[in-house]
């Protein structure tokens, strides 16, 4: 199981650091066809499948390239023989939101599962936690 843990911890690294480029294809890459994504903006229903998954990244790209961060933090891993998931803590957000807010953390939950030999993500949740007052 400790090999497993560390090709997912590879794959979910891989992933943030072809978001944190812009690289769309790399994104996709360890993603199921028929993923289901629950993000932070709407729509509130989530996405299904690769396809609208994929429409859902260039307004965040062209966020990014303003000068956001997207930094894993933390991230713990449970993996069983064909399923497993993953939950992290990210740095999310521009230089400015970040030092004036720094405990701010975006968390992703991942669900994986074992196709073909290979791990891939077939579940994808992104949140903030509500602070009262916020909107």
């Amino acid at each position: 199981m400790s090999d497993d843990r560390e090709l997912i911890r590879e794959l979910i690294t891989r992933w943030a650091a072809a978001v944190h480029a812009g690289d769309m294809e790399a994104v996709l890459a360890g993603h199921t066809d028929d993923i289901v994504m629950f993000d932070v903006p709407p729509p509130y229903e989530g996405v299904r499948g690769i396809e609208a998954y994929r429409e859902t990244w260039p307004p965040f790209f062209q966020w990014q390239a303003q000068g956001a961060r997207f930094e894993i933090e933390s991230l713990d891993i449970t993996a069983g023989d064909n399923v497993a998931f993953a939950f992290a803590l990210l740095r999310c957000g521009m230089p400015e939101e970040l030092a004036a807010n720094p405990a701010n953390r975006l968390r992703l939950t991942l669900g994986l599962r074992k196709e073909h030999g290979r791990w891939v993500v077939a579940h994808e949740h992104h949140s903030f936690p509500y602070v009262s007052g916020e909107p």
